[in-house]
């Protein structure tokens, strides 16, 4: 093994086998699945049911349950979209930039669901569907950036040359990344702190956190599963002429 290799783990460059990573995403689907079903269960339930309504907003708050782990989850996967494009720029790995292609319409929805349950929210609470918040334009952004991503890869017939593009367009973006999770705090904006926090002490009270905390990871894990499935086909379609994909068919059929 030559020097360059030693420092990496042997899985990453497993991951470069379109196969293999085929292979192992389908292994890994049915726990994720489950996982994603349980928790979302619990925490809907545990959150519009059981948790206690908040002083000033009374029961409009509950849409945080929906708001802020698609939020979360728009952009993270944003940022797996970017590092994913970077290891298939520098490492050649095809089945990273089939991963990045497939964070794409992904995050976007994301971003439509976490602009639209932030309107939502903001109509009780600011008395305005939208108003030109640095959060809410920052998230807007990341939105266009998400559509311009999709459009690169529809408009570009090379797929090597339509990654090398997204990539590009992807790393970009991350700059706005901070801007988002950090706009309440550089700026005066209508848009409140973070009131749910991973590391630090929660702005919430516990009876409200904890299920929060449920629907953020039930997220999470409904992302790993859409994500896995939309590359499985993605996989598929790029290898269809090879003999183990064929194999598979055949397999299937029989």
């Amino acid at each position: 093994m030559s020097e360059k290799k030693k420092w990496m783990p042997r899985w990453f460059y497993q991951l470069a086998s379109p196969r293999w990573s085929y292979e192992i995403m389908g292994k890994l689907l049915p726990w994720f699945a489950i996982a994603a079903a349980v928790l979302l269960v619990i925490g809907v339930v545990w959150g519009l049911a059981f948790a206690p309504p908040e002083r000033y907003q009374g029961n409009s708050y509950r849409i945080i349950f929906i708001h802020v782990p698609s939020a979360f989850l728009a952009q993270s996967c944003y940022l797996l979209m970017a590092i994913a494009g970077a290891i298939g720029l520098i490492w050649k790995m095809k089945v990273a930039d089939l991963v990045a292609k497939s964070c794409a319409p992904i995050g976007a929805s994301l971003a439509v669901l976490a602009l639209a349950t932030g309107a939502i929210w903001g109509k009780p609470t600011w008395g305005a569907w939208w108003v030109w918040d640095a959060r809410l334009t920052s998230m807007l952004i990341l939105l266009f950036l998400y559509l311009g991503v999709i459009a690169l890869n529809s408009a570009i017939e090379s797929d090597a040359m339509a990654a090398k593009a997204t990539t590009v367009l992807s790393l970009v973006g991350v700059v706005n990344i901070p801007i988002i999770q950090y706009s309440v705090e550089w700026w005066n904006t209508l848009h409140q702190p973070a009131t749910f926090k991973i590391t630090g002490k929660a702005a919430m009270d516990m009876q409200m956190w904890a299920p929060l905390l449920v629907m953020v990871i039930g997220f999470y894990c409904f992302f790993a599963v859409s994500l896995m499935m939309r590359t499985r086909n993605e996989i598929l379609y790029r290898e269809r002429r090879s003999s183990w994909v064929r194999e598979l068919i055949e397999k299937q059929r029989g």
